[in-house]
Protein backbone atom coordinates (compact mmCIF):
# COMPACT_ATOMS: atom_id res chain seq x y z
CA UNK A 1 0.00 0.00 0.00
CA UNK A 2 1.51 3.42 -1.02
CA UNK A 3 1.68 6.65 1.42
CA UNK A 4 -0.96 7.61 -0.13
CA UNK A 5 -3.63 4.53 0.25
CA UNK A 6 -2.23 4.53 3.72
CA UNK A 7 -3.20 8.09 4.74
CA UNK A 8 -6.51 7.28 3.39
CA UNK A 9 -7.03 4.38 5.55
CA UNK A 10 -5.85 5.59 8.46
CA UNK A 11 -8.21 9.14 7.72
CA UNK A 12 -11.44 6.02 8.09
CA UNK A 13 -9.94 4.87 10.99
CA UNK A 14 -9.52 8.00 12.76
CA UNK A 15 -13.36 8.97 11.57
CA UNK A 16 -14.69 5.13 12.29
CA UNK A 17 -12.90 5.18 16.03
CA UNK A 18 -15.04 7.96 17.76
CA UNK A 19 -15.00 6.50 21.34
CA UNK A 20 -11.48 6.92 21.54
CA UNK A 21 -10.39 10.28 23.50
CA UNK A 22 -7.00 11.65 22.74
CA UNK A 23 -4.54 11.45 26.13
CA UNK A 24 -3.53 14.89 27.25
CA UNK A 25 -0.31 16.19 25.86
CA UNK A 26 2.63 14.78 28.24
CA UNK A 27 6.37 16.31 27.91
CA UNK A 28 8.64 13.52 27.26
CA UNK A 29 12.73 13.44 27.58
CA UNK A 30 14.45 15.08 25.71
CA UNK A 31 17.40 12.76 26.05
CA UNK A 32 20.79 14.09 26.55
CA UNK A 33 22.97 14.87 23.59
CA UNK A 34 25.52 12.54 22.17
CA UNK A 35 29.03 12.45 24.49
CA UNK A 36 32.15 13.25 22.30
CA UNK A 37 35.51 11.97 22.73
CA UNK A 38 37.99 11.38 20.63
CA UNK A 39 37.94 8.62 17.91
CA UNK A 40 40.87 5.92 18.06
CA UNK A 41 41.97 5.14 14.86
CA UNK A 42 40.78 1.51 15.12
CA UNK A 43 37.47 3.02 16.02
CA UNK A 44 37.33 4.99 12.54
CA UNK A 45 33.96 3.85 10.77
CA UNK A 46 34.72 1.70 7.18
CA UNK A 47 32.95 4.61 5.60
CA UNK A 48 33.22 8.42 5.13
CA UNK A 49 30.89 10.67 6.02
CA UNK A 50 31.38 12.75 3.30
CA UNK A 51 30.49 9.45 0.59
CA UNK A 52 27.96 8.60 3.06
CA UNK A 53 25.93 12.11 2.11
CA UNK A 54 26.72 11.92 -1.21
CA UNK A 55 25.55 8.13 -1.58
CA UNK A 56 22.54 8.78 0.59
CA UNK A 57 21.73 12.19 -1.30
CA UNK A 58 20.40 9.98 -4.15
CA UNK A 59 17.72 8.82 -2.33
CA UNK A 60 15.17 11.63 -3.39
CA UNK A 61 12.83 12.91 -0.45
CA UNK A 62 9.69 14.70 0.45
CA UNK A 63 9.95 17.63 2.81
CA UNK A 64 7.72 18.59 5.89
CA UNK A 65 8.15 21.21 8.84
CA UNK A 66 7.68 19.91 12.13
CA UNK A 67 5.79 22.29 14.24
CA UNK A 68 4.49 22.75 17.97
CA UNK A 69 3.12 24.53 20.05
CA UNK A 70 4.82 26.81 22.66
CA UNK A 71 5.54 24.75 25.77
CA UNK A 72 6.80 26.65 29.48
CA UNK A 73 10.37 26.93 29.28
CA UNK A 74 11.77 24.92 32.09
CA UNK A 75 15.75 26.12 31.57
CA UNK A 76 16.98 28.38 33.92
CA UNK A 77 16.99 32.02 33.03
CA UNK A 78 16.64 35.66 34.55
CA UNK A 79 13.82 35.76 37.28
CA UNK A 80 10.67 37.04 36.84
CA UNK A 81 7.95 38.52 39.05
CA UNK A 82 7.06 42.00 40.85
CA UNK A 83 9.96 44.03 40.14
CA UNK A 84 11.57 41.56 37.55
CA UNK A 85 8.85 42.25 34.42
CA UNK A 86 7.83 39.17 32.82
CA UNK A 87 9.52 37.11 30.71
CA UNK A 88 9.69 36.51 27.03
CA UNK A 89 6.71 35.08 25.50
CA UNK A 90 6.88 31.32 24.35
CA UNK A 91 6.74 30.63 21.04
CA UNK A 92 6.22 28.12 18.65
CA UNK A 93 8.97 25.50 17.70
CA UNK A 94 9.72 24.23 13.98
CA UNK A 95 12.33 23.16 11.91
CA UNK A 96 12.96 21.38 8.66
CA UNK A 97 12.66 17.99 8.26
CA UNK A 98 13.54 15.51 5.85
CA UNK A 99 13.73 12.00 7.34
CA UNK A 100 9.71 11.83 7.96
CA UNK A 101 7.69 8.79 7.14
CA UNK A 102 4.81 6.97 7.62
CA UNK A 103 4.94 3.69 10.42
CA UNK A 104 2.05 1.39 11.79
CA UNK A 105 -1.52 1.57 10.46
CA UNK A 106 -3.05 0.11 13.30
CA UNK A 107 -2.59 2.01 15.77
CA UNK A 108 -1.99 4.81 12.87
CA UNK A 109 2.12 6.21 13.64
CA UNK A 110 4.05 8.16 11.74
CA UNK A 111 8.09 9.05 12.50
CA UNK A 112 10.66 11.39 12.13
CA UNK A 113 14.47 11.71 13.32
CA UNK A 114 16.50 14.87 14.36
CA UNK A 115 19.77 15.40 15.63
CA UNK A 116 20.43 15.26 19.36
CA UNK A 117 22.23 18.81 18.92
CA UNK A 118 18.95 20.39 17.56
CA UNK A 119 17.53 22.81 20.12
CA UNK A 120 14.50 22.95 18.62
CA UNK A 121 13.74 19.31 20.05
CA UNK A 122 13.78 20.27 23.62
CA UNK A 123 11.08 22.58 23.32
CA UNK A 124 8.75 19.93 20.79
CA UNK A 125 9.90 17.24 23.77
CA UNK A 126 8.33 19.86 26.60
CA UNK A 127 5.19 20.21 24.61
CA UNK A 128 4.58 16.70 23.97
CA UNK A 129 3.15 16.83 20.66
CA UNK A 130 3.55 18.12 16.74
CA UNK A 131 2.16 18.73 13.68
CA UNK A 132 4.31 17.54 10.52
CA UNK A 133 3.59 19.98 7.81
CA UNK A 134 4.05 18.47 4.09
CA UNK A 135 5.48 21.56 2.38
CA UNK A 136 4.21 22.14 -1.17
CA UNK A 137 6.00 22.55 -4.62
CA UNK A 138 5.63 26.20 -4.19
CA UNK A 139 7.09 26.38 -0.79
CA UNK A 140 10.60 26.08 -0.70
CA UNK A 141 11.74 29.64 0.84
CA UNK A 142 9.28 28.65 3.16
CA UNK A 143 12.08 25.22 4.06
CA UNK A 144 15.27 27.33 4.32
CA UNK A 145 13.65 29.74 6.90
CA UNK A 146 12.86 27.16 8.94
CA UNK A 147 16.56 25.20 8.52
CA UNK A 148 18.16 28.17 9.89
CA UNK A 149 18.62 28.37 13.54
CA UNK A 150 18.77 31.14 16.11
CA UNK A 151 16.08 33.10 14.42
CA UNK A 152 12.23 33.51 15.01
CA UNK A 153 11.15 31.42 12.23
CA UNK A 154 7.21 32.27 12.19
CA UNK A 155 7.50 36.12 11.91
CA UNK A 156 5.28 36.79 9.03
CA UNK A 157 4.28 33.12 8.75
CA UNK A 158 0.54 32.16 8.08
CA UNK A 159 -0.18 29.30 10.44
CA UNK A 160 -3.61 28.05 12.24
CA UNK A 161 -3.47 25.94 14.91
CA UNK A 162 -4.22 21.82 14.14
CA UNK A 163 -7.50 20.76 15.58
CA UNK A 164 -6.15 18.29 18.25
CA UNK A 165 -3.01 19.71 19.71
CA UNK A 166 -2.63 23.07 18.48
CA UNK A 167 0.36 22.82 16.86
CA UNK A 168 0.89 25.39 14.19
CA UNK A 169 -0.89 24.39 10.56
CA UNK A 170 1.27 26.19 8.33
CA UNK A 171 -0.74 28.17 5.16
CA UNK A 172 -0.30 25.98 2.27
CA UNK A 173 1.04 23.11 3.08
CA UNK A 174 0.48 19.97 0.97
CA UNK A 175 -0.99 18.36 3.71
CA UNK A 176 -0.56 17.98 7.80
CA UNK A 177 -0.89 15.36 10.16
CA UNK A 178 -1.31 15.94 13.87
CA UNK A 179 0.23 13.80 16.59
CA UNK A 180 0.99 13.37 20.15
CA UNK A 181 4.54 12.06 20.85
CA UNK A 182 4.39 8.31 21.49
CA UNK A 183 7.99 7.25 21.87
CA UNK A 184 11.09 8.25 21.51
CA UNK A 185 14.11 5.44 20.55
CA UNK A 186 17.82 6.91 20.57
CA UNK A 187 19.43 6.39 16.91
CA UNK A 188 23.53 7.26 16.75
CA UNK A 189 23.61 10.70 16.92
CA UNK A 190 20.31 11.15 16.14
CA UNK A 191 17.05 10.50 17.83
CA UNK A 192 13.36 8.60 16.24
CA UNK A 193 10.63 10.31 17.47
CA UNK A 194 7.33 8.27 16.72
CA UNK A 195 4.07 9.66 16.85
CA UNK A 196 0.71 9.01 16.93
CA UNK A 197 -1.75 10.61 14.81
CA UNK A 198 -4.86 12.48 15.97
CA UNK A 199 -6.20 14.09 13.26
CA UNK A 200 -4.71 14.66 9.74
CA UNK A 201 -5.38 16.41 5.95
CA UNK A 202 -4.44 17.70 2.71
CA UNK A 203 -4.65 20.82 1.16
CA UNK A 204 -7.20 20.00 -1.34
CA UNK A 205 -11.24 20.36 -0.72
CA UNK A 206 -11.64 17.11 -2.47
CA UNK A 207 -8.85 15.13 -0.51
CA UNK A 208 -6.13 15.80 -2.82
CA UNK A 209 -3.19 17.21 -1.79
CA UNK A 210 -1.14 19.81 -4.31
CA UNK A 211 2.11 19.07 -5.79
CA UNK A 212 4.57 18.23 -3.57
CA UNK A 213 7.91 19.81 -2.81
CA UNK A 214 11.23 17.04 -3.04
CA UNK A 215 14.67 17.12 -2.17
CA UNK A 216 17.70 15.47 -4.00
CA UNK A 217 21.08 15.79 -3.95
CA UNK A 218 20.79 19.46 -2.31
CA UNK A 219 18.49 20.49 -4.59
CA UNK A 220 15.06 21.16 -4.37
CA UNK A 221 12.57 20.49 -7.27
CA UNK A 222 9.32 19.16 -7.81
CA UNK A 223 6.90 16.23 -9.14
CA UNK A 224 6.00 15.09 -12.31
CA UNK A 225 3.97 12.35 -13.53
CA UNK A 226 5.27 9.99 -15.99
Amino acid sequence: MGHAGMAAAAVRYLRSDRTRTAAPPRPVEALPRPELRCVREGERMPVDQGEFRRVLGSFATGVTVITAPPAPDTTPGPITGPGHGPGPAPRPAGFACQSFSSLSLDPPLVVFMVGRTSSTWPRIARAGVFCVNVLAADQGELCRRFAVSGSDKFAGVDHDPAPVTGSPRLAGAAAWIDCAIHAVHPGGDHLIVVGRVEALGTAGTDGASSAPLLFHRGRFGGFTAG
